[in-house]
């Protein structure tokens, strides 16, 4: 297709001479036509000091100087690397130096983040100072020029989680960047008179393809927040006339927190794309504010995307595309279709549950300098995504959670996120998130966090009164908090609560084997009953260190 090979350099151009309004943020308005002047400015800078290729670190939050180094980058054939501003020391500088970036771009209140560390050949370019005005300076004439650059040409270097380890970074072209911006904006018929909201991280995959390529594909403005504020969301909303926004993470449930009024629905957006509101918030959501949530699902690799169509079941993501199959991972064969009984529970959940893999084309482009997680996604010539699934005998896909998600039950495989789903609907739950923690003997044993409020016996009386929560669904151990722990994109922090387990400062209720009710758990609990009967290694294997005595 023709869109697969256009280049974002051209739509970064193609903005020259466009004076309409074009990019918001706080007091300051920029037409598109001073958008493509301010990049081709910083363009010219980076090719008289760079070669093509070469790797830009951006620390930053959501200012006008973010998409300005993008659209650069474009231009002068050069690749942006979102540097995470809630990386700390080493990390950090093992971030930027990983990437080899060249130059960093940053701003004040960020530069005491690099205090101490060594960036050895690292420019650094300071935002909203005299000397970083006159160093563009010289460059204030300049011109869009897009001819040179190719669909090929690498522009992001975005890191995904590092959860399990140092974060990867994945590489995505313009050809790729530009080609997802132009098939989301006619998914939801973005047009030159919208007005994309970017408060989600611009460092994280999801603000830049989800947000603001779709814009820049169709001419579309674009309105920044700083940071994502759940209280400064509906003002800000209005204030730009904002039609479209992305999420990610608990944002959702933030904004449902915030005290409801009686014009929350007058406002102008037209929907909201994202991930993991869940199917209890998103109805809310919309009763609300008047706002239809698309929830979709997309490796942030590239390597698998599924899209929400009209007759999608509930609960569903959305239908199988070409050469999207479940597998087991050891057998490498497709799993049998999911069953569900009349409420809506998975019968089979052990043999139905697998790994969601891509036989088919994808655009996959990698991770910089990291062929043993490149290998990880490329096996027998196929996309592993790193997601369980299960897909009903009409190819619809129910998302069961992350492979490190999954629960193992008294030889039963149960899904994470399907847990999550039917916990969503306790009216004390603000947020959810459920995880393993290791059984004493064998197995695992389901654990839950919950921010919010909690009340042991109206919570039973709840898990009873569930038809689709199956007997080895109901969790062991519930850990209540005040507020759930999240990673920098708002994504809760999972692998901090599978290390934490049962063994934390928060109040931690527990339902003995045999019984139905929740009592607190106790430092003789730990010691006790709880106490591991398995060997250290088989512990260790499980996510859970045994306690010295």
């Amino acid at each position: 297709m023709e869109s697969n090979r256009r280049r974002v350099a051209e739509l970064v151009a193609a903005r020259w001479d466009d004076h309409r309004p074009g990019l918001w943020f706080e007091e300051r308005t920029l037409t598109h036509h001073q958008v493509a002047a301010a990049a081709a400015a910083r363009a010219a800078l980076l090719t008289d000091s760079l070669p093509p290729g070469a790797h830009i670190g951006v620390l930053l939050d959501n200012t006008p100087e973010y998409p300005l180094w993008l659209s650069a980058a474009a231009l002068a054939r050069a690749a942006v690397a979102g540097i995470n501003p809630t990386r700390r020391g080493p990390e950090l500088a093992r971030d930027i130096l990983h990437t080899e970036c060249r130059v960093l771009v940053t701003e004040p209140a960020q530069l005491p983040l690099l205090e101490g560390l060594e960036l050895p050949g690292v420019r650094v370019l300071v935002t909203g100072t005299e000397e970083y005005e006159a160093v563009l300076a010289p460059y204030a004439d300049a011109r869009p020029d897009a001819a040179a650059a190719t669909p090929d040409d690498r522009l992001l270097l975005y890191f995904t989680s590092g959860s399990t380890g140092a974060p990867k970074a994945a590489i995505c072209t313009q050809g790729r960047l530009a080609a997802a911006g132009r098939a989301l904006a006619d998914q939801f018929g973005v047009g030159p008179d919208d007005v994309h909201y970017i408060c989600m991280p611009m460092f994280h995959g999801n603000a830049v393809i989800a947000d603001w390529a779709p814009a820049l594909a169709a001419g579309a403005g674009v309105a920044l927040r700083r940071r994502f504020s759940a209280s400064g969301f509906l003002a800000d909303v209005r204030r730009y006339r904002a039609t479209y926004f992305t999420y990610v993470g608990r944002a959702v449930q933030y904004l449902l927190a915030t005290p409801e009024r009686d014009d929350d629905r007058d406002n102008p957006l037209r929907v909201g794309f994202g991930t993991e509101a869940g199917a209890v918030d998103a109805a809310a959501f919309e009763r609300r504010f008047g706002v239809r949530l698309v929830e979709g699902y997309g490796s942030s690799e590239g390597g698998a995307a599924v899209q929400w169509s009209p007759g999608t079941p509930s609960g569903a993501v959305g239908r199988a595309g070409p050469g999207l199959v479940v597998l087991d991972p050891e057998s490498r064969k497709e799993c049998p279709a999911a069953l569900f009984d009349a409420a809506g529970r998975l019968l089979n959940g052990d043999e139905a549950i697998g790994e969601l893999v891509n036989q088919g084309p994808n655009p996959f482009e990698g991770y910089w300098r990291n062929p043993e997680a490149e290998g990880e996604r490329r096996r027998d010539g196929w996309y592993w995504t790193g997601d369980l699934f299960c897909r009903d005998s009409d190819g619809y896909l129910y998302f069961a959670g992350r492979t490190d998600d999954r629960l193992r039950v008294d030889s039963e495989n149960l899904a994470a996120a399907m847990i999550e789903n039917i916990l969503a609907r306790y009216e004390g739950a603000g947020s959810v998130a459920v995880y393993a923690v290791p059984d004493p003997v064998t197995g695992d044993q389901v654990m839950a966090a919950i921010a919010g409020s909690f009340e042991p016996e109206r919570f039973a009386a709840f898990l009873a009164a569930q038809p689709d929560l199956g007997t080895k669904m109901a969790p062991r151990f519930v850990r209540v908090l005040d507020r759930m722990p999240v990673t920098a994109t708002n994504k809760i922090h999972r692998a901090l609560l599978r290390r934490e387990g049962f063994r934390c400062t928060d109040p931690v209720w527990w339902r003995p084997p045999g019984e139905r009710t929740y009592r607190k758990l106790t430092p003789q609990d730990i010691e006790g009953p709880l106490a591991p009967t398995r060997g250290p290694s088989e512990v260790r294997r499980q996510g859970l260190e045994p306690r010295t005595r």
